[in-house]
Formats: C-alpha cells, structure tokens, sequence
C-alpha cells in the first residue's frame, strides 16, 4: 500500500496490511480501531514500530513504544498495548515503568562502581587511596555484587551486627561503613543513583578513646640499638660485596655510611617530628629549611589538608643533614623511593627491626603517638601539641591529656584556702 492509497481515519489493523506500508519521504502513522492509542509507525527507512498513545496522570500524552514490527507480531503487539492500557486504567505510567527497568538493568553493582569509576577517582582524588581502596576490600566481600541501590540500610546493620558479633573493634566497623557511605554520596553526587540508600544509618556507640601508644625509655633504646645494628649489617655487606667486585676487576657500589638507607633517618624524624607516614613519603626538600630549622607540611600532603609548620629539634636537624649529605642525588623527594618515585609503604624493613627490638603492638604510626606523648609528658599544652600534630579538631589531642596528671593536682590544689 503507497502513502497516497493510506486512509486518513482509523482502520483495522491487519498483517497483510501492515506489509504493505511502503516508507515515504517522511514518517507516518496508521491507527487502530480494534484497540484504541494502537498505532503502526513507519520511517523512511522502512522500519514499522507499534506505539501506543495514552495520557498519563498528570493529563500529559504519552508516546510509548510497544515493539518493532518483525520481532514482535501484529497480536502480540495489540496484546502488550492492552496490558499497558491496564496498567494506565489502574493510574500507572508504563513508560515510567519501562525507563525505570531499563534504569535498573544499567545499575552497576558496587563491585563494578568500584573498579571504574569511582576507584579511578579514589587514587587521583585521596591522599590515602591504597587505604581507602583496602578498606572497602571487606566492604565488597559482602555488598561486591549488589546493585547500588539495592544496598539497604537494613542489610549494612544485618552486617555490621555480625562483624560486631565476629569480634570486630567498633572504631574498624566504623571506618569500614564511613568508606561505604562516602562511596555512595560519590554516587549520588554523579546521579548514578537518585538518593543514598544507606545515610540514615549511625556510626556504633562506643567509648573511642583512641590509640595511644608509645615507648618506654627501654624500649626506645632497643628500637635505636636495632637501626643502629641494621645500619652496620648494611654497610658490612656492601663493604664485602665491594671487595668481591674489586678482586673480579668488576666496578664497585657505592659504599654506605651513617644511614645505610631511608629506614633510619625516617624513624628518627617520625619520633621528633610526629610526621604520618604519608606526610614522609611525600615530604620534598623544597619544604625543609634547614637553616630556619623547620619544616613544612603542604595541605596538599597533610591528612587535615592544612599547611603547619614542624619545627626540629637538634636531632631532627642534624638526621635531615646528615641524610641529605649522603645522598649522591638531592632531588625533589626527601626519602625517594625506588625509580624517584614516592614509597607507598616501608612494611618489610619497619617489620624487622621491631621484631628485633622485640615491641609488641607498636606500629610506625605509633612513633607519631610517641611523639606527642613525650610533648604533653614534658607539660607542654595541649593546644601546642594540636598544632604540630596538624589536628583539625582539639578532640583528638585530649587523647592524651592524661599523660599530664600534674596539671589536674594543680587545678584542684587551687582550692585550698592557704
């Protein structure tokens, strides 16, 4: 049938009529009068699509498409229109419907969120992205393959609760969940999904005073006397190794002296300075003063993404010289890693040596709970010891506010009338 032969009215919708629309210079449409809003669409190109018109709720018209004629037939199609039709008596929108199940189809899981998108966005945007990345590790153990917006709060108590129940620290939770959320809030920002399934779920109650610990004075004397015998093995060997290569006419190493490497002069700084360890790895020259005796933390390095200013002491002061004299290179890392590049972490040589000073539950980042201990030991203020610790808040300085128990005698001492 030609466009010029089409009736301008509804007609009966056949087969044999149907395969006899011819595509014109434009697109047309034929009605059904056997089911009402039943239309056939034919496009220049020839493609015939069965559409139904209906107005939705709020009096809008509505063009929904059935199916193309060829994958689905002329009684399936009246079929699926009438089920629409149904669907709009009972004052619901198939079109909405259908583009909210296509919505659903397209939704990643978090497993899929993570390794794209927002994964790339962790290690470009994070200070702390191996960590970050770690953390939701155990998050995607149990949530990997949900859908995000299938992760309901219901579902991350149910979890929470167990891992709890397991024998899991409440800050650990805590943290696991926080790095969940922030996931989710990403996604929500992007519009990846319309609402944060999970906001409205609280951090556990629990008494989080936090960490605390540092070294005795024997035990600080064993943690130097391991560097110290570490160094020397060090500077052994490459000595021995040196004479090996001498005696084959080979080309000698370098020979060491002081800190046979970064591990050290990292330590020692960390203990003076309550430098974190990314603050370390990250720490250029170019924000060491040594003859101001100070160095700078960049906001861009720092965990608060403040700048603060580090002052050294004499031993802080004479490892920087020292370390830098020995170094054949003096680029822009203070503790380059290997390639120049930053390190992205110090775990099997800071391993060692505590083993062999034999500390017990003593991590590198307790050098930084050292450092500030000694400072609020030695009654310095606690507002002081903020700012060099680079606290955005004086919340978590209190921590160690009763490593100062004299203050507290003193308070009280006040009320007594002499």
């Amino acid at each position: 049938m030609t466009r010029k032969q089409l009736p301008t009215e509804p007609v009966k919708l056949t087969e044999n009529l149907i395969k006899g629309l011819d595509p014109g210079a434009a697109r047309y449409e034929v009605r059904d009068t056997e089911l009402r809003g039943l239309k056939i669409r034919v496009t220049p190109a020839g493609v015939k699509t069965f559409c139904l018109v209906y107005r939705n709720r709020e009096g809008r018209q509505i063009r929904y498409t059935v199916g193309h004629y060829g994958q689905i037939t002329l009684k399936q199609a009246r079929d699926l229109a009438a089920e629409a039709m149904g669907e709009v008596a009972g004052k619901n929108d198939p079109q909405e419907k259908k583009r909210k199940a296509r919505k659903a189809a397209a939704m990643p899981t978090l497993m899929q969120f993570v390794d794209g998108d927002y994964g790339d966005w962790v290690k470009a945007h994070h200070k702390s992205s191996i960590k970050t990345m770690h953390r939701l590790e155990s998050v995607l153990e149990a949530f990997g393959s949900t859908k995000l917006d299938r992760i309901t709060a219901w579902n991350l108590e149910k979890w929470r609760a167990q891992r709890l129940k397991a024998g899991r620290k409440p800050a650990t939770v805590n943290r696991d969940i926080d790095t969940l959320k922030a996931a989710l809030s990403k996604a929500v920002e992007w519009k990846v999904i319309d609402q944060h399934p999970v906001a409205g779920v609280k951090r556990v109650k629990a008494e989080e005073a936090g960490r605390i610990r540092y070294l005795t004075q024997a035990e600080e004397k064993r943690l130097r006397e391991a560097l110290c015998a570490r160094d020397s093995r060090m500077r052994a060997r490459r000595s021995s190794a040196n004479t090996w290569r001498e005696q084959r006419g080979y080309e000698s190493k370098v020979g060491l002296s002081g800190a046979a490497d970064h591990l050290t002069p990292m330590v020692l700084l960390a203990m003076n300075t309550g430098l974190r360890r990314g603050e370390l790895f990250l720490l250029t020259w170019g924000n060491v003063n040594l003859p101001r005796a100070m160095l700078t933390v960049q906001a861009k390095t720092a965990k608060s993404s403040r700048t603060r200013h580090v002052p050294l002491n004499t031993e802080a002061l004479a490892v920087l010289r020292t370390w830098k004299a020995s170094q054949a290179d003096t680029g822009s890392l203070v503790f380059p890693g290997r390639d120049g590049k930053p390190f992205d972490n110090i775990n099997r040589s800071w391993n060692a040596v505590r083993e062999a000073a034999k500390l017990k539950d003593f991590t590198f980042h307790d050098l930084r709970h050292h450092f500030a201990s000694r400072l609020v030991m030695a009654s310095v203020d606690l507002n002081t010891v903020r700012e060099l610790l680079g606290h955005s808040d004086i919340k978590m300085t209190l921590r160690y506010a009763h490593l100062a128990p004299e203050h507290k005698a003193d308070a009280v001492a006040r009320l007594v009338q002499s």
